[in-house]
């Protein structure tokens, strides 16, 4: 029977009717006036989700019957770099014919460019499809951040150029940050972008690295603008195309993810457009690129955690020993429902997070477009960038870290047969090991996060969904999350009390998953609310995760100094 990735999982469906999308469409749609340019433009929200629910039918169709079946020729074959060019496995040239084909290559772009104009939201549940069906497709699917960082700033002339090429597939994309000697701290980028005034272009000269898709014909290139300087005031952001002077010296031989190419660039004299203003290119333009980045990869890890899963529930069903379905061991179900609790708990939060960059996506064009910013569209505008802040590199962290686990995990469920490659449960545990490495490590993203969970910037939006009105059992839920709630609060006091800079570093992480343990647990509530059957598997993880919140909490209240002290000694050893 084919399979439909958004039709066979109900809960995406779920969370794009139940996460409130109102105000993000209709900012999104210009109070829906947008009909009076483009007759397909919905004329209100239910004719908006009624156009996502159809083109997320047609994108799980796609996936389910195409895309997932190529998944394992794709992971054999690879890419392959011959005389500087790149060449995709057969499978994902397919898979980019169809998805072309299907007109969904500019998901979030204008209108007037040939892009469907739909939120973060809409195309990010598109993303986890293609990722459940081939994870390594993902990191050329999901680079259409790069077309939306192109529309976001730069010149008109820069974007009638490049976008409608992107919608219609003409073009893909790469973002050309990371350098041999510039990983995480990209502030130390090296590549010289030099002016030529005589003709009026600038010219890039250099090496990037790890470059995802870096075969691609147009770049998005960080690069030092400003002689002199070593910091990131002096990098610029630039839009290139793949030319002569534009090489591939190499695609990286990788533990997974292979249909994607991970290359190594040299610039020699590229020619190449400023986008934007001159040394915000780090500061601006790539602190937009990596939040949009962190949406995806999140994306990209709850899709591969779906289909680890369901990998490892088929198995459990089908295998038997001992005279029954290993799905009946009290050893293998548990790690089943502990992992599918943690897996809608994770797709609520990823939902709830694109909510929140949809509304600072929409406040920030709102406040460029607006003949005056009056006072009150600013303070949205901050309002909406803090919570996007806080809830993008907690997503990142929690989904990666469960992709990671749950692909495990599924191999423990296939025992040795996990292990060989006649069933994808090894594909799955390969992929997703570099999602909590790339576009910042899980340890980057609690640095990215901590500074707004010791602000308790989402202090007023767990309170609001405290007083939501459960009953019975979602109440008696709810009181524990509260209880935890409180202990998060006094937890980050404590922190805050030391006054050791060390010690606030080491106990982050630990705060960042009370945090994520707090937020989660009154998102399911709030589903279970929605939904009376949703109340199970909300029972199983808060249960769960309140057990992790009381460790780190009680690590943190002792104020334990001694790995600090005894560091050393205990590494010598």
């Amino acid at each position: 029977m084919p399979e439909n990735f958004y039709c066979d999982n109900p809960d995406i469906k779920f969370n794009l009717t139940t996460v409130g999308l109102d105000e993000v469409v209709r900012d999104r749609e210009n109070d829906y006036r947008q009909t009076e340019r483009f007759p397909e433009a919905p004329v209100d929200l239910a004719d908006a989700l009624d156009s996502y629910d159809k083109v997320l039918t047609m994108v799980g169709e796609i996936c389910g019957e195409n895309i997932a079946p190529r998944a394992a020729d794709v992971d054999e074959e690879g890419c392959h770099l011959e005389h500087g060019v790149v060449t995709y496995a057969k499978g994902t040239q397919e898979n980019l014919k169809d998805l072309a084909k299907a007109q969904v290559l500019g998901v979030m772009l204008p209108r007037q460019y040939g892009g469907l104009n739909f939120p973060v939201t809409v195309y990010t549940m598109m993303t986890e499809m293609v990722s459940r069906a081939d994870t390594s497709l993902q990191n050329l699917f999901g680079l259409q951040d790069i077309a939306e960082t192109i529309s976001k700033f730069a010149s008109d002339e820069q974007k009638a150029l490049h976008l409608p090429r992107f919608c219609s597939g003409e073009v893909d994309g790469a973002m050309a940050l990371t350098e041999p000697e510039a990983g995480s701290d990209l502030q130390a980028v090296q590549l010289k972008a030099r002016f030529d005034k005589d003709t009026n272009q600038w010219f890039l000269n250099g090496m990037k690295r790890f470059i995802t898709n870096g075969c691609a014909k147009v770049h998005l290139v960080l690069a030092r603008s400003e002689e002199g300087t070593k910091d990131g005031r002096g990098l610029s952001m630039f839009v290139c195309e793949r030319g002569p002077g534009l090489l591939v010296r190499r695609i990286e031989n990788k533990l997974g993810i292979h249909g994607s190419p991970t290359c190594e660039l040299q610039f020699n004299d590229v020619p190449a457009e400023l986008v934007g203003d001159r040394r915000r290119g780090l500061t601006r333009y790539v602190m937009s690129l990596m939040n949009g980045a962190r949406v995806a990869i999140s994306a990209q890890a709850l899709g591969t955690a779906e289909a680890a899963w369901r990998c490892g529930l088929k198995y459990a069903k089908e295998r038997e020993q001992f005279g029954k379905a290993i799905i009946k061991f009290p050893a293998v179900y548990e790690m089943l429902v502990a992992d599918r609790a943690r897996i809608l708990a994770g797709r609520s939060l990823l939902y709830f997070t694109t909510k929140w960059v949809d509304l600072r996506d929409n406040a920030d064009e709102a406040c460029k477009h607006a003949e005056a910013v009056t006072p009150e569209l600013k303070q949205k505008e901050k309002a909406y960038s803090k919570i996007a802040a806080v809830l993008t590199p907690l997503c990142k962290a929690y989904l990666t870290e469960l992709a990671n686990s749950a692909a495990y995990n599924t191999i423990q469920i296939h025992g040795g047969t996990g292990f060989m490659k006649d069933f994808p449960a090894e594909r799955y545990y390969r992929d997703a090991r570099i999602t909590n490495i790339y576009e910042g490590t899980t340890q980057l993203q609690y640095v990215a996060a901590i500074g707004g969970v010791m602000l308790r910037v989402l202090d007023p939006i767990m309170a609001e969904f405290s007083r939501l009105p459960y009953e019975g059992k979602l109440r008696r839920l709810a009181s524990a999350v509260d209880m935890a709630h409180e202990k998060l609060q006094r937890a980050v006091k404590i922190v805050d009390a030391k006054k050791d800079p060390e010690f606030f570093d080491l106990m982050a992480r630990r705060l960042c998953e009370m945090e994520t343990t707090v937020l989660c647990g009154y998102l399911m509530l709030k589903g279970a609310l929605a939904d009376k059957t949703r109340e199970v598997v909300a029972e199983r993880f808060i249960l769960d995760a309140l057990a992790g919140l009381e460790a780190n909490y009680e690590v943190i209240s002792r104020g334990d100094l001694s790995l600090i002290d005894n560091r050393e000694a205990i590494l010598a050893m």
